[in-house]
């Protein structure tokens, strides 16, 4: 909700009372946070909200309209926020909201019994609908000592859009696109790029992206969620079940607007700032600067087979694990023949294929997948490739297992992903933790791998096993010779994946499913020693984080960091270049024990 001055002034005068007790603290060593001496008064705020032209917004947190206590509750509005906690589309809409309930530090849930502080929210937002609002909002926040924060959907496994004491830079107002039919031309160097391409705002997502390239015949390297935001999604490399074919999203982006840290803007692409364009594509997302827009390579929309497909057996069968790993080796088979997509491995499935003739005999369980196949109508093909998986499971368990696969075809990627994006929910704590497996990991020691599988299943029953790599990520040509993403990416085949909820509130339990995450992966972390994990889906809490996100991408990545962002405007967690810098449990940003101002530790 945008704020008239006054009621935005009341707020600020208020938030200077919440962190008194920090004031003792000395200068620079801390960012500037409310309550603290050097947190900006409430008519510096005034002068930045005219700036901006009334876009500084004072939001109060979503779940505050449960609570009797806070100024902006209402009953009638209550079961409302409560219905949609769970709906990402919902937090999308409002400027502070983030899918995962701990990072807002369980600070005001939609529970009347619950306390409603606000402190994990971050005070004040910039609703930015141009880079011109983006670039006042970075001075302003390196001006003044405060803590910086971007925020485009809040859709992140990672906790990096949110902060207490922070300013944040909210870009879901820039969500425009534009197509650019058979060629475009480089910023600054004027080069021509031939093919067709789209240049979409910060805040564009996922789904208006597909239904936008759509209408010239068109698709992009994507993801699986509606709601997903295309900065974040490509800052960090960007999966797809289009990778398998063209690569992944960061090697298809041409160009980035950003606003770096100094509150330049400029247009990065090969010929103009090389590094930084390197960096951002792959480096994640809120280290090198504030993405406004990108251009990204656009493809002929495929016609879709879909093929669902399950090797299953009875859920107590001994050789459960056995069966889902004579499966998933098959996976590189798979990939060469155009298949890829979503797999699962699962002790309890839910919506088996339908057998007719056959009775139930009781649950089911092993492994199964939503794949497809690109311009190929003719679901014998779908058969065939699927035959060598097929005939091994008959011959290791004749009677006792078997395949089954179910065929659809769509006119379009867009018709597909629509009936089959992700539906997973939003607002609950969560962690996941992820490996990318290569072809030795699946095909070498089958009997491992089924252990790995077994064990990666272990937190709640189910892993994810997705087949979102391949020939097109290990044969691409990124723009400029390269970029920053993982380079395990270049030989993985499948981006293996598993997440555990817990309660809110509970230390205990948070820490609990921490430790059974990262004890459940260590098996495939020992079939993949030199492998590493997908940033945006993963475990931040990795031994050695650096390298298993970046691997040996990552000296340079920190190298660029400090030399386009040599006093750290830019701070998260897990992030190329933050060891300098450590969050308190207050909230407050402050300088880790050991580290220099604008040097290495």
């Amino acid at each position: 909700m945008r704020l008239p001055d006054t009621a935005l002034l009341s707020l600020l005068c208020l938030s200077g009372l919440a962190g008194a007790a920090t004031n003792h603290t000395l200068p620079n060593e801390c960012r500037a946070f409310p309550g603290s001496r050097d947190w900006p008064s409430a008519d510096i705020w005034k002068g930045l909200n005219e700036t901006l032209g009334g876009r500084l917004l004072a939001p109060a947190p979503p779940g505050a309209v449960c609570h009797p206590e806070a100024s902006t509750y209402d009953a009638d509005q209550c079961p409302n926020v409560q219905r949609n906690w769970t709906s990402y589309q919902w937090h999308t809409e409002n400027p502070v909201s983030v899918m995962r309930d701990q990072f807002t530090k369980y600070s005001c849930l939609p529970d009347p019994k619950a306390p409603c502080s606000g402190h994990g929210y971050p005070p004040y937002v910039v609703d930015a609908s141009t880079a011109e609002h983006v670039k006042i909002g970075v001075d302003f926040a390196r001006r003044h000592n405060i803590r910086l924060v971007v925020r485009g959907t809040g859709h992140d496994f990672v906790g990096r859009s949110i902060a207490p004491g922070a300013l944040s830079i909210w870009t879901h107002g820039m969500d425009d696109m534009t197509f650019r039919p058979g060629q475009f031309r480089l910023g600054g160097s004027g080069r021509v790029l031939r093919g067709s391409a789209v240049t979409v705002g910060a805040g564009a997502q996922m789904l208006d992206i597909y239904k936008a390239a759509d209408k010239y015949g068109q698709t992009i390297v994507g993801g699986a969620g509606k709601s997903v935001g295309i900065t974040g999604y490509v800052t960090g490399g960007g999966h797809s079940v289009l990778a398998p074919r063209f690569g992944l999203a960061a090697d298809n982006v041409l160009e980035i607007e950003v606003v770096t840290p100094a509150g330049k803007l400029i247009t990065a692409n090969e010929d103009r700032h090389p590094d930084l364009f390197w960096a951002m594509r792959g480096g994640g997302g809120s280290t090198f600067g504030v993405i406004t827009k990108m251009t990204m390579r656009t493809h002929p929309t495929p016609s879709i087979t879909s093929i669902r497909w399950m090797a299953v057996t009875d859920a107590k069968s001994p050789f459960l694990y056995d069966l889902a790993a004579s499966a998933v080796s098959k996976f590189p088979q798979l990939v060469r023949a155009g298949i890829s997509g979503w797999n699962f491995v699962t002790n309890h499935i839910t919506d088996p294929i339908p057998e007719p003739g056959r009775n139930a005999s009781g649950p089911l369980a092993g492994a199964f997948g939503i794949t497809l196949m690109q311009n190929s109508n003719d679901s014998n093909v779908a058969q065939r490739v699927f035959q060598p998986m097929r005939d091994e499971i008959q011959a290791k368990w004749p009677g006792k297992a078997r395949l089954l696969l179910q065929t659809k075809h769509y006119p379009s990627f867009l018709a597909w992903i629509t009936e089959n994006y992700d539906m997973s929910l939003a607002g609950n704590s969560l962690w996941a933790v992820s490996r990318l497996l290569d072809e030795r990991a699946l095909t070498s020691d089958v009997k491992a791998l089924g252990n790995a599988l077994k064990a990666g299943s272990k937190p709640t029953g189910s892993l994810m096993v997705f087949l979102v790599s391949g020939k097109g990520a290990k044969n691409a040509r990124p723009r400029g010779g390269g970029n920053a993403v993982n380079p395990a990416w270049r030989s993985a085949f499948v981006h293996a994946l598993t997440v555990a909820e817990y309660a809110p509130f509970n230390k205990s339990a948070e820490r609990d499913t921490i430790d059974v995450l990262d004890a459940s992966f260590q098996p495939m972390r020992d079939l993949t020693p030199r492998s590493g994990a997908y940033i945006n889906e993963a475990l931040p809490f990795e031994k050695d984080w650096q390298h298993s996100f970046w691997g040996s991408n990552y000296e340079r990545l920190v190298k660029i960091k400090r030399e386009i962002d040599p006093t750290d405007v830019l701070w998260c967690s897990p992030c190329v270049g933050n060891e300098r810098w450590q969050e308190r449990h207050d909230g407050r940003l402050c300088r880790a024990r050991g580290a220099r101002h604008g040097g290495r530790q």
